[in-house]
């Protein structure tokens, strides 16, 4: 009687020791395995700390970003100067990292903006289908189907009268506006592919309305697919202000950005002679980008489930599988 206690007992404490990891954890466990994914998120990390270190700097100290000390003009990188200074005698690495506050500014406000949109018009049209998802597609066709950089261009010199935050918000508006359509296709089919599962029949039979089956029981199941996207739009978002920032018709001096900052090199003289103006706000802009877009790949091949990403732990698991293979080989 004894022994069958202590078994049972064994077999409890083994049912018990048994776990099994969430899905959001297993897509965190893959980012973290994956080194190229890590080192965008250092890069991203570091260079977005420097950019609000120097925006509180500006608010705190009230630097002025507009004074002018032509003395000390088209200096060249030195100690006293890290990235010298521009043809009005401004400290350049002031300018330069105070420049990346409207980037991703922009890129959070448009990604949030389009990343709302998105979901709205996905789960709308996933969980009715008909009428409504072929209306709701159709709409988004035609908005994907827009020349979104000839259009923004057109409507920031139509508005470019218009003050300095009224501007940007057009901007911010536009880009999220326009940038909802691809995570609204995501959405819609991976809704429409759990709409019909057990727990959505279930949710449909206890009388829970359409609005909260969406919002608690569809979007949590595809959020990992919503934040891939967010992090695609957000680097679009951030070049297309610096595009529109590039011809002029972003905010305007003294404020910088990284698209006015490039524009200084109109010239090869400047490109040759002053080459401190276009060079640095050319690599943190560069660098962000590519350290955005390598979280993007980190966060596609978590969520991909057929990615080829290895975990330690199964590799420990595969390992243990053999020997236990082979002992009992030996044994037999």
């Amino acid at each position: 009687m004894s022994r069958k206690l202590k078994k049972s007992k064994d077999i409890v404490i083994d049912h018990e020791a048994q776990t099994v990891d969430s899905p959001f954890k297993i897509y965190i466990e893959r980012f973290r395995k994956n080194k190229l994914a890590m080192v965008g998120l250092y890069i991203t990390a570091i260079l977005v700390t420097m950019v609000l270190i120097v925006a509180v700097y500006v608010k705190v100290t009230n630097y002025d970003l507009g004074n002018l000390q032509h003395e000390i003009k088209n200096l060249p990188p030195s100690l006293k100067y890290p990235f010298g200074t521009d043809s009005s005698g401004r400290n350049y690495v002031i300018r330069v990292f105070y420049g990346g506050v409207i980037s991703l500014q922009v890129g959070v406000i448009a990604t949030f903006f389009a990343t709302t949109l998105g979901v709205f018009f996905g789960g709308i049209a996933g969980y009715y289908g008909g009428k409504v998802d072929n209306l709701v597609m159709r709409f988004a066709e035609m908005v994907s189907s827009l020349p979104l950089l000839p259009l923004a261009i057109t409507v920031q010199a139509t508005f470019s009268h218009l003050a300095r935050e009224q501007r940007f918000l057009i901007m911010i508006v536009f880009i999220g506006a326009t940038g909802w359509t691809g995570l609204a296709r995501m959405v819609r089919g991976q809704i429409l592919s759990l709409r019909e599962q057990e727990f959505m029949v279930a949710a449909r039979a206890m009388g829970i309305r359409p609005s909260e089956q969406i919002i608690r029981h569809l979007v949590p199941n595809v959020i990992a697919h919503v934040i891939l996207s967010a992090v695609s739009s957000f680097a679009g978002a951030i070049l297309i202000e610096a595009t529109l920032s590039y011809l002029g018709l972003s905010v305007q001096e003294p404020t910088p950005t990284w698209g006015r900052l490039l524009n200084l090199a109109k010239t090869s003289t400047i490109m040759k002679d002053n080459w401190w103006l276009w060079v640095f706000p050319g690599i943190l802009l560069v660098t962000l980008i590519i350290g955005v877009n390598l979280i993007g790949e980190g966060l596609r091949d978590a969520v991909d489930p057929k990615s080829n990403i290895k975990f330690n732990r199964a590799k420990k698991d595969s390992k243990f599988s053999i020997f236990n293979r082979k002992t009992k080989e030996v044994v037999a």
